[in-house]
């Protein structure tokens, strides 16, 4: 099948807004793949800070990110280790280490062109949701559907707080808030796939709306787009 006529619904927003539990969620009410791209980039910051190169060192973390020890298995991600061992890093890319790390290697061009190809292998029939910073405008600009999902910084904060908590993991809300504005301003400021809003997306503000109420206006644009 033309890879060009597989739907694909490429959600977009800041840090912490929920994109990645409403993208699974509508992936999974319509039966198609699911691609969480920061999960690629918290893998290779995560490679990176094992293998001891610094996250600004664009050439050896392109390498890393281009051969990505990582596997995906019955939604639990493996990262290749010493010795022909595997580790499960599903947890660990959560950290905010991890979080943080990404955001910085995300920033260089040559990474975000290593992982490109990856993430175009994920376009597979009946269809995919795509969750990431530049799934509208780079990687599926063709998308059927194109949302810009966000919070304001507060709603943002206490929803990562109540995350880690319920994962046992110690966390400071206000050092989350704060991590999160630098986090934006970070991402907004960039040359390379900046945090924005395309033109030809719906904006979603959910700092109001549970989580079903996201999926359903999500899920009501996409059938609309049917038509």
């Amino acid at each position: 099948m033309n890879h060009s006529l597989i739907p694909v619904i490429a959600i977009d927003g800041p840090s912490a807004s929920g994109k990645g539990t409403v993208a699974a969620l509508v992936a999974q009410r319509l039966g198609f793949h699911y691609l969480d791209s920061g999960s690629l980039y918290r893998l290779t910051a995560l490679a990176a800070s094992r293998a001891g190169v610094a996250l600004d060192d664009e050439p050896q973390v392109a390498a890393l990110a281009a051969g990505l020890p990582a596997r995906f298995e019955a939604g639990r991600i493996r990262l290749a280790g010493g010795q022909g061992k595997d580790e499960d890093v599903t947890d660990a890319i959560r950290s905010e280490a991890s979080s943080a790390g990404a955001s910085k290697v995300a920033a260089l061009p040559v990474v975000r062109a290593a992982l490109l190809e990856r993430q175009h292998a994920y376009r597979q029939a009946p269809g995919l949701v795509a969750e990431g910073r530049d799934m509208g405008s780079v990687v599926f600009p063709d998308a059927r559907l194109k949302v810009f999902l966000t919070a304001s910084a507060e709603a943002r904060a206490e929803r990562r707080y109540k995350q880690l908590m319920e994962k046992g993991m110690s966390a400071n809300i206000t050092s989350l808030l704060q991590d999160l504005q630098e986090r934006d301003a970070r991402d907004a400021a960039r040359s390379v796939a900046p945090l924005q809003k395309c033109v030809d997306a719906e904006l979603l503000e959910t700092t109001q709306l549970s989580v079903e109420q996201a999926v359903q206006a999500v899920l009501g644009w996409y059938r609309q787009r049917l038509r």
